[in-house]
């Protein structure tokens, strides 16, 4: 086979033709490797056409089971060999990425089938990766010490020697360590408070040796949102450096379930500062022949970085449910913030001079140099009142600032939008009861191209959906009751999805005390490596799989999943992101509660039907539902066809 997976035209429009072979793909070809026609995917094949063929942004909303992914996997590939760049594939996280590169996922599917050679490359985030520098502190530290100790000794030879790399060799993802539950992970991977800059270990880093390995593909780049964003972010940042980006120039992109795309873009341009780690960068500055006024500014700075800190600290207030604090901003903390940014103005200023007299190690230089740029950033959003969301959270190593922009429209514009290329947002919920206007506004998109197609399933046979009324308000302990219930009803094969973490790990504890559930197989989220989490309640068929990320892309057909409890609506978290978009809004329950649930709460209900052969029941505890209209009337409209509440178990 050449370039195309078909006899390429030079006279005729290229994208037309990449349309007419799809087309033929799943009317002849296909159907013959065992495959289901569906009119939807031709659909939405002669929709993408557009998009690619005027480099447009356009927002495809197909539902379970019409091939979505088949399709854009097959215009990326065509229109990356017509560019000669690779298009990106980008995913909302990274279990969704390896339900699409697993065997016998999609992309393996259309290599076996249509015979064809697809060069598809991970890209993963850093925090999948292991730290050489985190793992070192780990095996001499106070806890899992021989755990950590096992995991060096089984790391590759050539990590510990200097001789030349001959090949690619992929180490250090977490996905090779499943048995590690997040809180140990957590020790040894990689953080936005590690300096790689002056690492004497990176290049034998997995996380580096993966990123110069993924560069090369040719047809596709899988990565993550957060991945993609941050490659935005920081694309002008590391050319400054002399770095390459962290992708490389691309063709396209697809946003695989787009609808969370926001908040990904959002945790890309936060800024994270911390006292600690700021004292150790600016020290090194000081360890050079020095002028007497750089001096006496670095160690100002840290003094002032110290108090405001501990001012920080007093201004903070807990959240319920959530790892992170807020912020009751003062005057007194402004002033001090205000205060620490003047005094960074002066080193920049004073370094400049530095700089001209060479007595500053460059490299060093050049790294103390993006940090305090980096903070002033950060610390010069405080001078305008309503342009930033900051909040603070806490570790053993001290209190960390984190802040964003309080929208992230004005970036995606210029550096994501702005492109001419085609840009697709893929999902089976993109629009809010009939409209597109929610996830458009979030992103600052006026113009875009848009469809909507409904799944082939018949839900009204194979779904059943649950409401039940409770006599006590709906308490924890009437939740675990009905869910013990249904449990016993479908002999687990159960999926329970929880709004927080706290209220999953309550749950873990008084569920394993339950006697009627103690031949049933508990599979916790957190405990192990995600990927491998699924895949054991995929093998297990009468296993139960409780979660809390899990809402989207999990794809378990068959009997192992015949029940999916929610165990709450999933309304926004009380978190300082959300409480800044309400603050924002005229009517934040229906302009951003309610659409915000009702997107979540599709795609949870989308989890159960992923064969025509699936079914199974849905059951939602929530106690508002029957006290509040409005709301039980918004979650019905939302129920595929044909599917009704019903409010008794």
């Amino acid at each position: 086979m050449g370039r195309y997976p078909f006899n390429y035209d030079h006279s005729q429009p290229f994208m037309q033709q990449v349309s007419d072979w799809i087309a033929d793909l799943f009317y002849e070809v296909l159907p013959e490797s065992g495959f289901e026609v569906r009119d939807e995917q031709i659909y939405m094949a002669f929709q993408l056409e557009r998009a690619f063929a005027e480099k447009q942004t356009i927002f495809a909303e197909a539902g379970v089971g019409t091939g979505k992914t088949l399709v854009y996997l097959l215009y990326a590939i065509c229109y990356s060999r017509l560019a000669n760049k690779p298009a990106i594939i980008a995913c909302a996280d990274e279990s969704l990425i390896e339900q699409l590169v697993k065997p016998g996922g999609d992309i393996d599917k259309l290599m076996r089938h249509l015979d064809l050679v697809i060069d598809a490359r991970l890209a993963k985030s850093p925090d999948q990766y292991l730290c050489l520098q985190k793992l070192d502190e780990a095996r001499f530290g106070h806890e899992d010490i021989s755990l950590y100790r096992d995991l060096h000794a089984g790391l590759p030879d050539f990590v510990h020697t200097r001789e030349a790399l001959q090949s690619f060799y992929a180490y250090g993802d977490r996905k090779d360590y499943p048995n590690l539950n997040d809180e140990q992970w957590e020790r040894v991977s990689w953080d936005a408070y590690q300096d790689c800059f002056v690492c004497d270990k990176r290049h034998r880093c997995g996380q580096t040796l993966s990123r110069e390995s993924y560069r090369k593909s040719a047809d596709l780049i899988i990565c993550s949102h957060d991945f993609y964003m941050e490659h935005v972010w920081t694309y002008e940042g590391r050319k400054r450096e002399g770095q390459l980006p962290l992708l490389p120039e691309h063709c396209a992109v697809v946003f695989d379930e787009g609808h969370l795309m926001e908040s990904a873009a959002q945790k890309a341009l936060t800024y994270k500062l911390k006292h600690t780690v700021f004292e150790e960068l600016v020290v090194r500055l000081l360890k050079g022949e020095v002028r007497e006024t750089l001096a006496v500014c670095i160690d100002q700075a840290i003094e002032q970085s110290e108090y405001m800190f501990e001012v920080l600290e007093s201004c903070c207030r807990p959240i319920p449910g959530s790892d992170r604090k807020q912020i009751v901003m003062n005057d007194q903390l402004l002033r001090e913030i205000h205060r620490l940014c003047d005094i960074l103005s002066q080193i920049e200023e004073e370094l400049v001079f530095e700089s001209e007299m060479f007595t500053l190690n460059d490299y060093q230089l050049k790294i103390v140099e993006e940090h305090l740029e980096m903070m002033q950033k950060a610390l010069a959003l405080f001078r305008h009142d309503q342009a930033f969301i900051c909040w603070a959270t806490e570790s053993i190593t001290g209190l960390s600032l984190v802040v964003m922009p309080r929208t992230v429209k004005e970036v995606l514009r210029e550096q994501v939008f702005s492109a001419k290329m085609p840009i697709v947002f893929s999902s089976a919920t993109l629009s809010v009861e009939g409209t597109f206007d929610y996830v458009a506004d979030s992103l600052g998109l006026d113009k875009y191209l848009s469809f909507s197609v409904d799944s082939p399933y018949d839900y009204a046979e194979r779904m059943e959906v649950l409401a039940p009324k409770w006599t006590s308000g709906g308490t924890f302990q009437e939740k675990m009751e009905a869910a013990v219930e249904l449990l016993q009803r479908t002999e687990g094969r159960a999926l329970i999805l929880f709004p927080t973490h706290e209220e999953l790990r309550r749950f873990k504890q008084e569920i394993l005390k339950r006697s009627e559930c103690e031949k049933l197989r508990f599979l916790f989220e957190g405990d192990q490596e995600i990927s491998h989490l699924i895949a054991s309640f995929q093998g297990d068929e009468h296993s139960v799989l409780a979660a809390v990320s899990l809402w989207e892309g999990l794809d378990v057909p068959g009997p192992s999943l015949s029940n999916v409890m929610i165990w709450a609506l999933p309304f926004p978290p009380q978190d300082p992101v959300f409480m800044a978009k309400r603050e924002a809004a005229a009517n934040a329950y229906e302009e951003v509660d309610i659409p915000y649930m009702l997107l979540r709460l599709r795609q949870g209900i989308g989890r159960l039907i992923r064969t025509r052969e699936d079914s199974g029941i849905i059951a939602i505890f929530s106690e508002e539902m029957h006290t509040n209209e409005t709301l039980r009337e918004h979650i019905e409209r939302v129920l595929p066809a044909g599917v009704a509440l019903k409010y008794s178990l």
